[in-house]
């Protein structure tokens, strides 16, 4: 199985470097890990609407030109669907089983996603109704694939 996981921005932190650095290594036993940075747009304070939207289309259009074609496209969206950990590994199985080898999750900047990227998504998926900063997210996602594979083989972590 291939994942892709497009990021809008750096992780700066060295610390947050060393856990994603950490749980992609664990990842390589169970798929091919690649995760893509995007450039972010500087979002200054008290922005408008509409250069919220603005923001939010460049990004999505660097986004856009990194999907691969065919690939099952998830987009992580405070109003997407909440799922346990038991059921995200279901999701990935069932995607396997039904010959999707290419997934990809992609994660918003600080204002989110654009509606050009929403639309092109298969499924969106959220952690939580709270809003947690993208780069700690990238993170909490490694952890979550891999706590599914986990799962999914039987392997002990889980609990």
């Amino acid at each position: 199985m291939n994942i892709t996981i497009i990021g809008v921005g750096k992780i700066k932190e060295k610390f947050m470097q060393e856990a994603i650095k950490e749980y992609s290594k664990r990842l390589s036993r169970y798929c091919n890990l690649e995760i893509i940075e995007v450039i972010d747009e500087k979002a200054p304070e008290n922005l408008s609407e509409k250069e919220i939207n603005i923001i939010k289309e460049k990004e999505g259009q660097r986004i856009l030109s990194k999907l691969i074609a065919n690939t099952y496209v998830v987009s992580l969206a405070i109003d997407g669907k909440n799922l346990s950990s038991e059921d995200f590994s279901r999701k990935i199985d069932d995607l396997a089983l039904e010959g999707k080898g290419d997934i990809t999750f992609i994660i918003g900047g600080s204002l989110g996603l654009s509606d050009e990227v929403l639309n092109r998504s298969d499924f969106k998926l959220s952690f939580s109704k709270m809003t947690f900063p993208h780069q700690l997210m990238r993170l909490i996602l490694l952890e979550q694939i891999y706590r599914g594979f986990k799962i999914s083989r039987g392997e002990p972590y889980h609990r």
